[in-house]
This record gives C-alpha cells, structure tokens and sequence, in this order.
C-alpha cells in the first residue's frame, strides 16, 4: 500500500470508516480555522481588542497546521489495518 493512494481509502470498510473519521476532522478544523480568522479579523476593526484578535490568528493558524497531521495520521492508520480479514465489500 502507497502513502497518498487516492484509493486506499476503498480498501476495506476499516479504511471507509478511517477515512469517514478523518474528513470528520478535518472539516471540523478547517472550519474552526476560518470562523477564528473571521472573528479575528473582526476585533482588529477596534484597538481595544488587537489582542484578542491576535491570538485567536495565532490559534488559527495552529489548527491550520493540524490540517497535514490529520492526513499523514489518517495515512498510518491505513497501513496499521490488517485487510486480509477485513475485504472490501465485506460490509
């Protein structure tokens, strides 16, 4: 199995259900990111509250740099699943 297969999520019902959790995830702090951009982005309009918005870009931008972890977490739990007992269409 290649790291990055576009299809290893289609191996098993395992690999559905990894990849189902990691898009999960992944969406829930993609979305989390942007709406503290937003917000942020907001309360620097205001002087009184730069620094708020600095640290909510600050906590944004960490969970942007979650985004590849997920992946690369999703990638090792496809390799940690054993397909011979677990065959696609079996579920």
């Amino acid at each position: 199995m290649k790291l990055f297969d576009p299809a290893n999520h289609l191996r098993s019902y395992a690999h559905r259900r990894i990849y189902a959790y990691a898009e999960l995830a992944y969406t829930l702090v993609d979305f989390s990111a942007a709406a503290l951009f937003v917000v942020g982005s907001i309360l620097f309009f205001s002087t009184s509250t730069t620094y708020a918005a600095t640290w909510l870009f600050l906590i944004g931008s960490i969970l942007f740099g979650m985004r590849p972890t997920i992946k690369l977490v999703r990638e090792i739990a496809y390799m940690r699943v054993n397909t011979s007992d677990d065959v696609a269409g079996n579920r």
